[in-house]
């Protein structure tokens, strides 16, 4: 067994082997829960557990400071010094590291640093699984069949640094995958939820959901490509929002190469971007949604630097009221465009709308419109626009004066989120929803059902 076990002894004893001239290490320990079905019934179940162990290391020399980053699964007090020597080593014989800033110190230790890492099982699932399988029976008898999965992780992160940084953040995530198909499989619809600890999901709302729009689909409509007023579920608008914060880096911006950069020259900070009084925001703190309140950076990147850990994260509206307020920062790019620190933080919220439902919306559609279900194979097309392109799934659904009168074709879409800011004519009430392109990455999202009036269906699309 390991002379040393514990997560938060481990990054201790990896700060005292260190000789660099700075140091960081992250620990993550994991647990996770899952269950999955295919047909009405229960295939596979289990439980894993995992260790990774990230250790940074900074060297200072007369050009600047070099940073090297070395992460190991499963480390035990054997595997210590060769990881951090090896850290130090990619360090030295690295470049002055463009990001480079002074450790982060100063913040308050984690009073449960110490604490044993929280841990997920099989007993998250004790109140769904039940649920679930009522749900089969139902769907048995109503005439369709279930498959999905649904995964519990909880990550407990210990973050110690050599300038005295102990912090500790507890992250569970939970996600529901819901497919309903017909039993000649025809017809499929989808629905998730993202979630905490499954206390909060209804296999049985989930289940009349999908029943109902199998219902809609027994009647097929072919449509052609083209411009049509479409109503983006909370799904959709979160796949579509979370690209646009991934894509809201400040420096690229400030260089001329995204939809936020100033033509002239800086950023479009300060400019309406929609006329409903939208605000898109990320709050480590948000109920339901919280996330880590510090920076934890395991690598640098365009939107993030090791030299940020620890760095304590605060509401930040990216949008207020229709108007750009902040785009991405870290202390380096920060200091580089002039503007203010905003690291990325792992949630976002769009607020704003009214306090429709989407079934409400659905009603007072007084023309002809789309209700889509989710999107998929979401890929940028050009920066400078952040156009998308990307394809609808499992239902796209016909609405006449107020009502679902049946399933059409699937289609390709070609639209900018920024740009659909600007043309929604109409925005929900705010609900939790889980992402379906992007579910595997970014969990944390609290969206509205928008209204578009003109929609870009480009083509249409073979896929069910």
């Amino acid at each position: 067994m390991s002379r040393v076990s514990k997560p938060h002894e481990i990054v201790e004893r990896a700060l005292e082997l260190s000789t660099a001239d700075g140091c960081v290490v992250i620990a993550d320990e994991g647990s996770s829960a899952n269950l999955r079905w295919a047909g009405n019934a229960l295939t596979t179940n289990g439980v894993t557990r995992g260790r990774t162990l990230t250790v940074i290391a900074t060297v200072d020399g007369t050009q600047g400071t070099a940073s090297g980053v070395v992460s190991r699964s499963a480390v035990t007090t054997d595997d210590l010094e060769p990881l951090v020597r090896a850290a130090e080593a990619a360090a030295r014989g690295a470049g002055p590291a463009e990001d480079a800033q002074p450790l982060v110190d100063g913040v308050p230790s984690s009073p449960d640093f110490t604490d044993a890492p929280a841990e997920t099982g099989s007993d998250v699932f004790a109140e769904f699984a039940p649920a679930l399988g009522d749900a089969f029976a139902r769907a048995r008898s109503g005439g369709r069949e279930l498959y999905g999965f649904a995964h519990h992780q909880l990550t407990s992160t210990y973050l110690g640094t050599s300038t005295g940084l102990r912090l500790r953040h507890d992250q569970p995530n939970g996600t529901l995958e819901l497919n309903a198909k017909s039993p000649d499989r025809t017809r499929s619809t989808w629905a998730g939820r993202s979630t905490r600890d499954f206390k909060d999901v209804d296999p049985a709302e989930l289940d009349a959901e999908l029943a109902q729009r199998l219902r809609w689909a027994e009647r097929r409509i072919e449509l052609p490509a083209g411009r049509y007023e479409t109503l983006l579920p909370p799904t959709a608008v979160a796949d579509l929002l979370i690209y646009q914060l991934w894509s809201s880096t400040a420096r690229d911006a400030a260089e001329g190469r995204t939809v936020f950069s100033k033509p002239g020259g800086g950023t479009r900070i300060g400019e309406t971007l929609s006329e409903l009084p939208l605000s898109l925001r990320s709050d480590p703190h948000a109920p339901g949604l919280e996330s880590a309140p510090f920076v934890i950076a395991h690598a640098s990147g365009d939107g993030a630097s090791v030299f940020d850990n620890g760095l304590p994260l605060t509401s930040t509206d990216w949008i207020r009221e229709g108007r750009l307020e902040h785009l991405t920062t870290t202390r380096h790019t920060a200091g580089l465009t002039g503007l203010p620190v905003a690291p990325a933080i792992d949630n976002l919220v769009l607020e704003g709308g009214g306090e429709q439902s989407l079934e409400e919306m659905v009603a007072a559609t007084t023309g002809r419109g789309l209700l889509l279900t989710c999107m998929w194979y979401i890929r940028e097309v050009d920066p400078a626009t952040l156009l998308l392109t990307g394809l609808t799934r499992d239902g796209v659904y016909l609405v006449e004066a107020g009502e679902v009168v049946g399933e059409v074709n699937n289609f390709r879409f070609n639209e900018s989120p920024v740009d659909l800011l600007s043309r929604a004519t109409e925005a929900g009430r705010t609900e939790k929803t889980l992402p379906r392109e992007w579910g595997d990455w970014f969990t944390r999202a609290a969206m509205p059902a928008l209204r578009i009036p003109d929609f870009n269906m480009s083509s249409v699309s073979p896929g069910v």
